[in-house]
């Protein structure tokens, strides 16, 4: 029987490789919601993939070490990191004496066989007054209540064909079924919310971002010419952002602010 270290060997997604223009902002979001709720001067990145996030995230903290079952999303991650310390290893099996004052775990409780016993060895690795930060994709997105209707989906949490297969998720997660899994685990939700307002599918929205009309104005969203200047591309990623802020329950991403 294949074990499951394996099976995460197997899937290939990597934030670096899939849909890179909107992952690049969508990552930068993140960063900056796990920036506005992290404690202390240390993190442990659980599981921290090709090492993305966790380069955006290096400068901000004193030491910061991550941790994934992926030898070749590690390899990459070290390539970038080279002075990083990473760790080959499930979250079930990792093991330190070291306490940390912030743990991710950014997109990671969908993948895992018991999400509960996850959220526990996790936030064994606090330190007494530090925060667990859990990212996940979030089924009830407007995006997907968008699909039901259209169609492609039949229920909001229903897994895709590339949620299975490619990027390995056995489960899907509203903010309330987030927040019965951490209570389940015995621990405390300091704080919900939502990252980034997303309407369309995550092909939809890479491409829209690559290809829309963001240059030369005439796209028919208001006034046109005023601030020529403007980035309008990464205006509309703000926006979706500050609106994600107000209309949690409908982000690409839900997240949990978590204590011992």
């Amino acid at each position: 029987m294949i074990s499951e270290k394996q099976k995460q060997e197997n899937f290939d997604w990597a934030r670096s490789r899939y849909h890179t223009e909107y992952n690049a902002f969508l990552a930068h979001y993140k960063v900056l919601d796990c920036l506005e709720h992290a404690k202390g001067n240390s993190v442990l990145d659980l599981a921290c993939g090709d090492g993305t996030l966790t380069a955006m995230l290096k400068n901000k903290f004193r030491r910061i070490v991550g941790v994934d079952a992926s030898s070749k999303h590690l390899a990459e991650a070290k390539k970038v990191l080279p002075d990083v310390e990473f760790h080959e290893n499930l979250i079930e099996d990792f093991s330190t004496e070291e306490k940390f004052d912030t743990v991710l775990m950014l997109d990671v409780l969908e993948h895992v066989e018991d999400p509960m016993l996850v959220l526990q060895k996790s936030a064994s690795f606090l330190n007494d007054n530090g925060v667990l930060i859990v990212h996940v994709p979030n089924a009830h997105a407007i995006n997907r209540k968008i699909a039901v209707i259209m169609g492609t989906l039949e229920s909001c949490e229903e897994l895709s064909p590339f949620d299975i297969n490619i990027a390995g998720h056995r489960r899907s997660y509203t903010l309330e079924t987030l927040q019965n899994d951490v209570r389940k685990a015995g621990l405390n939700v300091v704080k919900t919310g939502g990252i980034f307002y997303k309407m369309l599918s995550t092909a939809q929205m890479d491409w829209f971002l690559k290809n829309g009309l963001w240059e030369e104005g005439g796209f028919g969203w208001g006034r046109v010419g005023a601030e020529k200047s403007k980035d309008w591309k990464a205006e509309f990623c703000r926006a979706s952002y500050e609106i994600g802020k107000e209309r949690p329950k409908d982000c690409n991403v839900i997240y949990a602010v978590i204590s011992k």
